[in-house]
């Protein structure tokens, strides 16, 4: 037994064996034996089982594209109870393909297994888990896409798990004794033997203990010997070779049962007294071992392998004979006829007692080679004889015959037509008089005849129809179609060998021709002698019409050509004249146009007038009015345009243009000399322009003479000075100069002197010295003087200057009626002593200097009276000297004309009226005693300085102010004291320093922030609260999550007066009650915020099904966590047929966990899932493990059917369900949809008012089974209007609209009037 468990434990037995389907197996066994203390524990006997397969689907596999392919395969597992075995596999292929696990037994794999796929490792995984013996089996890996499927299976073996040890025993117990353990008595000293020869070597002496033999040596030298004994036998025969009988082309064994003390022991085989050489066999000989069978595989046999085999195995030897048998060679199968439809395959097959080196195939005696078209295969044992005739046609119909040697099989090959089928459709046309009917169709094969009918009656081959017949596609074209073309019409489609007659009808409406004009006629003008045309285009070439004239026919008339060219007509004038001139009509069925044709001829100017006016100038005097007239021809009258210098001329007050059917007129009034100059006419018109050119002379006095005056002498006693002539002479030639003179200061200028116009200098005597003088100078021509040159002041010998100024007037008296003022005189008399001063007054903020008096101040101190009380007053002084006065001095300080005041006293009731992080605003109440303050002085200082600063630059006017930019929780000092103009009044000190900071206030929560109750997020998405809130000194904030701090994956931002929790990624278990505390010195504040993470729900478990009532089905099972917690979560259950793949609803919205399933078919087996769904999406479906048979009613019944008699189904369309008004917000999807019936099946068309937009690709349309929808999708406020839906066959159509309103989201008003209307009108929004 123990050398045994050796053998077994050092041999690793394997086959593989690999099949003509295309599959490969491996599987490994063992077995195991230990002892464990004094009980023997025996492990399971496993198999380890991997083996391959593959289903092709496809012949030919298209370039790119794979069958699938193990990457990675699975490997065979073992596994102690309890643990838990993962498979895993990595696969390619194109297309992608799927992947799905069974176990081989049919058993369905455990409830709680995983399989999925890891996309990071790119692996398809089955994990089990928590493994029981009931787990172990052989699991298959099925790869499948459209080319083949490929299954790979692996064993899972199950060991059990040692005996635990009772913890109890594992105790250490004070106390007595433990009792000493009873011996194990054995009877036999060879049961001895053969238990120490299953026990380690180190425990012989313990397990001799225990069974009670002392005599541990003698044993041991008694089991050395048994296993010498044993070991002497290193071979045992158990089956011995056997002789074997074999046909010709079979495989022969041999095999034999060996146990061997050795595995590598060597073998030979022998045949006759000559080894094998199995390696150079090229698979003729194949020796293979299973366990302790050994065999010999002899493949192809032949007469020459029959012999006598021996199998040499260390010193023994085993012997049998081969014998062959040669059976005569027959057809185990006659070939039988074959009937196929055409273009499918034809196979034929035949099979052989024996495999034959020739053989041939034929077709009506012909042989047959590999082609495209024939293939001709052979199995591997060659008996087996395959034909396949590819792509059949009716050519390929005869007598299919197999010969070899001299048998010969023959069979009949029979094809079917494939019938014609209309791919495509005649479809009923509708077509205009005069235009092209095309009816169209296509057809499943070329090869047909056809013929096309009308009415019933046969169309043969004209000028009107055309019948065109290419490929699979037939046309017949009807040109010039007209009203005897209406009618119904057949296509009729025949092939060889098939007696049917395949036909599709259509019927043409030949409609009443109208036309519209695409392109009018336009008014026409043409030079006198040139030619003219008019031209209207219409939508239709094939319509007729007629020409009018001023509503005359144009039937002949010289001098015309009438002219159709397609959908073009003209009328040609050949030379243009008055007798064309006039209304143009064009008429045809449904379409009218009309033009004027009209002369044009181009501006003309007689020559004789243009040389009369370039040798004539016009001439006129200023003031009087120029008239300017040239006449011209022109037809029409062009556009007349004035220029003067080259500038174009413009209508004004003085200047008129005007414009007659013969001349031009230029007006001219109150002329001036600036208008001279040259004067341009151009006369302008589409047919071309003219030009004439005339000079304008207007006579005026002469301009002043040029330039500055040059002095030439300045004495006492005379003057000379020099000009030049004036610019301009008006026109007229300058006779003389005359000049005058004034004395400076005085207003009146008199004549000195007169010179001739040819003299520009002049001398005066008449002079005082020291005086200054202005001169000036005039020309003069026949018709006046010219305005004066002014020359700048000038004196007569050494000059006389006026004073300087004073000093500012200082006041030294007030009273209401008077002030006294007392000033310095000035520094320079200017040459000439100060005569005296001139003291003004204004009053403050005027310009008006007002003198006090009549005469000259003689002193440096004047009184002024007579001023106004309570009047702010400013005074300067004027020193005068005989050069006259000076500059005045600079105004005195203002002064208020009252009696003396008094200054202000304290301020009262100073105090605090507010304050904030960063201002204090303070107010207060006016002085009691002395007079009015005009302002108030405010200062401050910080808490650290003594030093006190001005709040402001200049004085309050109020009684409030607020200081600005201090320092947040700074305490500061304040004092103020009242001004007036008499001084400044004593300051008043705050008695306690400010803090800069809001007034202590609780905390309190800002909702105008829209601070939401209840939250719902998805898992994934970020969640985000923010809280604004208000409070002195700015609270604390702690977040709590159920009752307790925040301390997970979240992120929070604190302000003064805000605060954000945020949550980039939220999971399930973030769901709860979170909470705000905000909290300060003077109290706190708490809000509650609901929140709930949704996520595609968990499924429901542990499905039971069981029947209630007949034919139904109850199901229930256990609820999903997540349709408790989600009162909008809810069932969805599903029914499937077995002979069916695909699932059909069969309830929604199932809130409890049972539901009865009704209209079951009896005789059916159904499965049934159960998904729930919530807003988010739906769980992993929870299905039925074994499908639910629904027993048949063996009831008898009988039934009187009525005689069937044929309706005519067909109506107009109409809708059943009409289009809703709809209201969208911006931004958001629109989905609008009705229900029609109709039959034929209508043909749907989409409008937005009238527009078509049926093939509009922003709107998604879909129209399916008589319901139609239309989706807008992102909704605009250009998308707001009216929507409508035409259905038409060929018994009618029917309309429906609705009208789409897309709003802003604060667009209140819209929305609260679109509500109102919906309540008047009882529907709910």
């Amino acid at each position: 037994m123990a050398t045994a468990v050796m053998q077994m434990q050092s041999q690793v037995q394997s086959t593989m064996e690999i099949s003509s389907s295309s599959s490969s197996s491996v599987s490994h066994m063992s077995h195991t034996t230990k002892i464990v203390g004094d009980e023997v524990v025996s492990q399971k006997s496993s198999s380890v089982v991997e083996s391959f397969s593959m289903i092709s689907r496809s012949v030919e596999i298209p370039a790119g594209e794979s069958i699938p392919e193990f990457v990675e395969k699975p490997r065979p597992l073992t596994a102690t109870e309890g643990d838990k075995a993962v498979f895993r596999a990595k696969v390619k292929g194109n297309p992608k393909p799927t992947v799905t696990w069974k176990r081989e037994s049919g058993i369905p794999i455990k409830e709680g297994s995983k399989m999925f796929f890891d996309s990071i490792n790119k692996e398809y995984i089955l994990k089990l888990e928590n493994l029981g013996s009931e787990d172990a089996d052989n699991y298959k890996c099925m790869v499948a896409n459209d080319h083949a499927e490929i299954i790979y299976t692996v064993s899972l073996s199950i060991t059990e798990s040692q005996e635990k040890l009772d913890f109890k025993k594992m105790l250490k117990k004070r106390g007595p004794p433990a009792p000493k353990k009873k011996e194990k008595k054995v009877v036999d000293e060879k049961e001895m033997l053969e238990i120490l020869s299953k026990v380690p070597k180190k425990d012989f002496e313990k397990v001799c203990m225990e069974y009670g033999f002392t005599d541990f040596r003698g044993l041991l030298k008694k089991l050395k010997e048994m296993k010498k004994k044993v070991e002497v036998e290193a071979i045992k025969i158990l089956k011995p070779l056997e002789d074997v009988s074999a046909k010709v082309d079979s495989t022969a064994i041999f095999d034999c049962i060996l146990e061997l003390r050795d595995a590598n022991t060597k073998m030979i085989w022998i045949k006759d007294d000559e080894p094998l050489r199995l390696q150079y066999s090229l698979g003729k000989y194949e020796m293979k071992q299973m366990g302790t069978k050994y065999m010999l595989y002899i493949s192809n046999v032949t007469e020459k392998d029959m012999g006598v085999y021996t199998l040499t195995v260390g010193d023994k030897q085993l012997s049998a004979r081969l014998h062959v048998i040669d059976e005569p060679l027959t057809f185990l199968a006659d070939l039988k006829p074959l009937k196929i439809t055409e273009r499918q395959t034809a196979i034929f097959e035949i099979r052989l007692s024996k495999k034959v080196p020739n053989f041939a195939w034929k077709f009506n005696g012909k042989e047959l080679k590999r082609d495209d078209k024939y293939e001709i295969i052979t199995s591997e044992d060659g008996l087996t004889h395959t034909l396949k005739i590819k792509d059949a046609r009716p050519s390929d119909m005869g007598l299919v015959s197999f010969e070899t040697g001299d048998l010969v099989t023959k069979t009949e090959l029979f094809i079917q037509r494939t019938p014609i089928k209309f791919i495509r459709n005649l479809k009923n046309v509708r077509v205009k008089e005069k235009g092209k009917a095309s009816l169209e169709c296509e057809l499943t094969t070329k090869d047909v005849t056809l013929k096309w009918m009308k009415n019933g009656k046969v169309i043969e081959r004209s000028k009107k129809f055309t019948m065109i017949h290419e490929g699979k596609t037939a046309e017949l074209i009807i040109d010039d179609a007209d009203q005897s073309d209406t009618g119904e019409y057949m296509v009729v489609a025949m092939q060889e060998n098939d007696p049917t007659e395949y036909y599709s009808n259509c019927n043409v409406t030949v409609e009443e021709r109208f036309a519209t004009v695409k392109s009018g006629l336009s008014d026409v003008q043409a030079a006198t002698g040139d030619p003219a045309e008019l031209s209207v285009v219409l939508n239709d070439e094939k319509v007729e019409g007629v020409w009018l004239k001023d509503g005359k026919e144009i039937t002949d008339m010289r001098g015309i050509q009438i002219i159709k060219q397609g959908a073009v007509h003209k009328i040609i004038i050949d030379k243009m004249g008055e007798e064309f001139e006039g209304k143009y009509t064009f008429r045809a069925k449904g379409a009218e146009s009309e033009a004027t044709v009209s002369i044009a001829d181009p501006p003309y100017i007689d020559p004789s007038v243009l040389e009369a006016l370039a040798a004539h100038p016009v001439t006129v005097k200023a003031g009087q009015t120029a008239y300017i007239k040239v006449p011209f021809k022109a037809k029409p009258l062009p556009k007349v345009t004035w220029f003067k210098d080259g500038v174009e001329v413009t209508e004004e007050d003085r200047v008129m243009m005007e414009r007659t059917n013969d001349q031009a007129l230029l007006t001219i009034k109150n002329c001036v000399r600036e208008d001279s100059g040259a004067i341009m006419l151009k006369l302008k018109s589409d047919c071309g322009s003219a030009i004439a050119h005339l000079h304008l002379n207007v006579i005026d006095k002469p301009k002043p003479p040029q330039g500055k005056v040059e002095f030439l002498e300045k004495t006492g006693k005379c003057i000379k000075m020099k000009w030049k002539a004036p610019k301009d002479n008006g026109g007229k030639q300058v006779t003389h100069f005359i000049i005058e003179r004034k004395v400076v200061g005085k207003r009146s200028w008199i004549k000195v002197g007169e010179v001739d116009s040819k003299q520009t200098t002049f001398a005066t005597d008449k002079v005082e010295e020291g005086k200054a003088y202005q001169f000036r100078i005039l020309a003069v021509n026949s018709e006046g003087a010219s305005e004066p040159l002014e020359t700048e002041e000038v004196f007569a010998g050494d000059p006389i200057d006026p004073p300087g100024q004073a000093s500012q007037p200082q006041v030294t008296d007030v009273s209401k009626e008077a002030v006294t003022i007392t000033w310095n005189p000035p520094a320079k008399d200017g040459g000439s002593p100060v005569l005296g001063y001139i003291v003004e007054r204004r009053k403050k903020g005027s310009n008006l200097w007002v003198p006090v008096s009549k005469e000259l101040v003689q002193d440096t101190k004047c009184k002024v009276d007579g001023l106004l009380e309570d009047t702010e007053y400013e005074f300067r002084v004027i020193p005068v000297n005989r050069a006259g006065p000076g500059l005045p001095s600079s105004a005195s300080n203002s002064v208020v004309a009252r009696d003396p005041i008094k200054p202000p006293g304290l301020v009262k009731g100073l105090h605090v009226a507010d304050s904030s992080n960063s201002s204090i605003s303070l107010a207060w109440q006016q002085p009691d005693e002395g007079d009015a303050p005009s302002g108030y002085i405010l200062e401050m200082r910080a808490e650290d300085t003594k030093d006190w600063s001005k709040c402001t630059k200049i004085p309050i006017t109020g009684t409030n102010y607020t200081v600005g930019g201090l320092q947040e929780r700074q305490k500061y000092f304040f004092r103020i004291r009242a001004v007036n103009e008499a001084g400044v009044g004593e300051p008043i000190e705050l008695k306690d320093g400010v803090l800069a900071m809001p007034p202590p206030a609780a905390p309190k929560f800002d909702l105008s922030a829209r601070l939401k109750n209840h939250m719902v997020v998805r898992a994934g998405t970020a969640l985000c609260i923010h809280a604004s809130f208000n409070g002195s000194p700015p609270p604390n904030v702690v977040w709590q999550k159920d009752g307790v701090p925040t301390r997970g994956r979240e992120s929070i931002t604190k302000g003064k007066n805000h605060s954000q929790f945020l949550i980039h990624s939220t999971k399930r278990m973030d769901s709860g009650l979170y909470r705000i505390v905000l909290s300060n010195d003077y109290g706190e504040a708490r809000y509650d915020i609901h929140v709930r993470v949704t996520d595609f729900p968990r499924p429901p478990t542990n499905l039971n099904v069981f029947e209630e009532v007949p034919n139904t089905v109850t199901l229930k099972w256990d609820h999903s966590p997540d349709v408790k917690e989600d009162s909008g979560a809810h069932y969805v259950i599903l029914k499937r047929d077995t002979s069916t793949a695909t699932w059909f609803t069969a309830a929604e919205k199932v809130y409890s966990n049972k539901y009865t399933v009704t209209g079951l078919l009896p005789g059916r087996k159904y499965f049934f899932r159960v998904i729930a769904r919530n807003d988010v999406g739906d769980s992993d479906p929870l299905d039925s493990k074994d499908s639910w048979h629904i027993s048949k009613d063996k009831e008898r019944f009988n039934a009187n059917i009525k005689e069937y008699h044929e309706r005519d189904w067909r109506h107009a369309p109409h809708f059943i369900t009409p289009l809703k008004n709809h209201v969208v917000r911006r931004g958001l999807d629109c989905t609008m949809s009705c229900a029609f019936l109709g039959n034929p099946r209508p043909v749907v068309t989409l409008y937005k008012g009238n527009v078509n937009i049926t093939a509009n690709s922003k709107f998604w349309y879909n129209s399916s089974s008589g319901v139609c929808t239309l989706m807008i999708p992102t909704c605009t406020l250009k998308d707001s209007g009216e929507y409508s839906i035409l259905i038409e066959n060929e018994l009618g159509n029917d309309k429906c609209s609705c009208t789409l309103t897309v709003y802003d989201k604060d667009d209140k008003r819209l929305l609260d009037s679109v509500t109102a209307s919906l309540q008047k009108s009882k529907h709910l929004m």
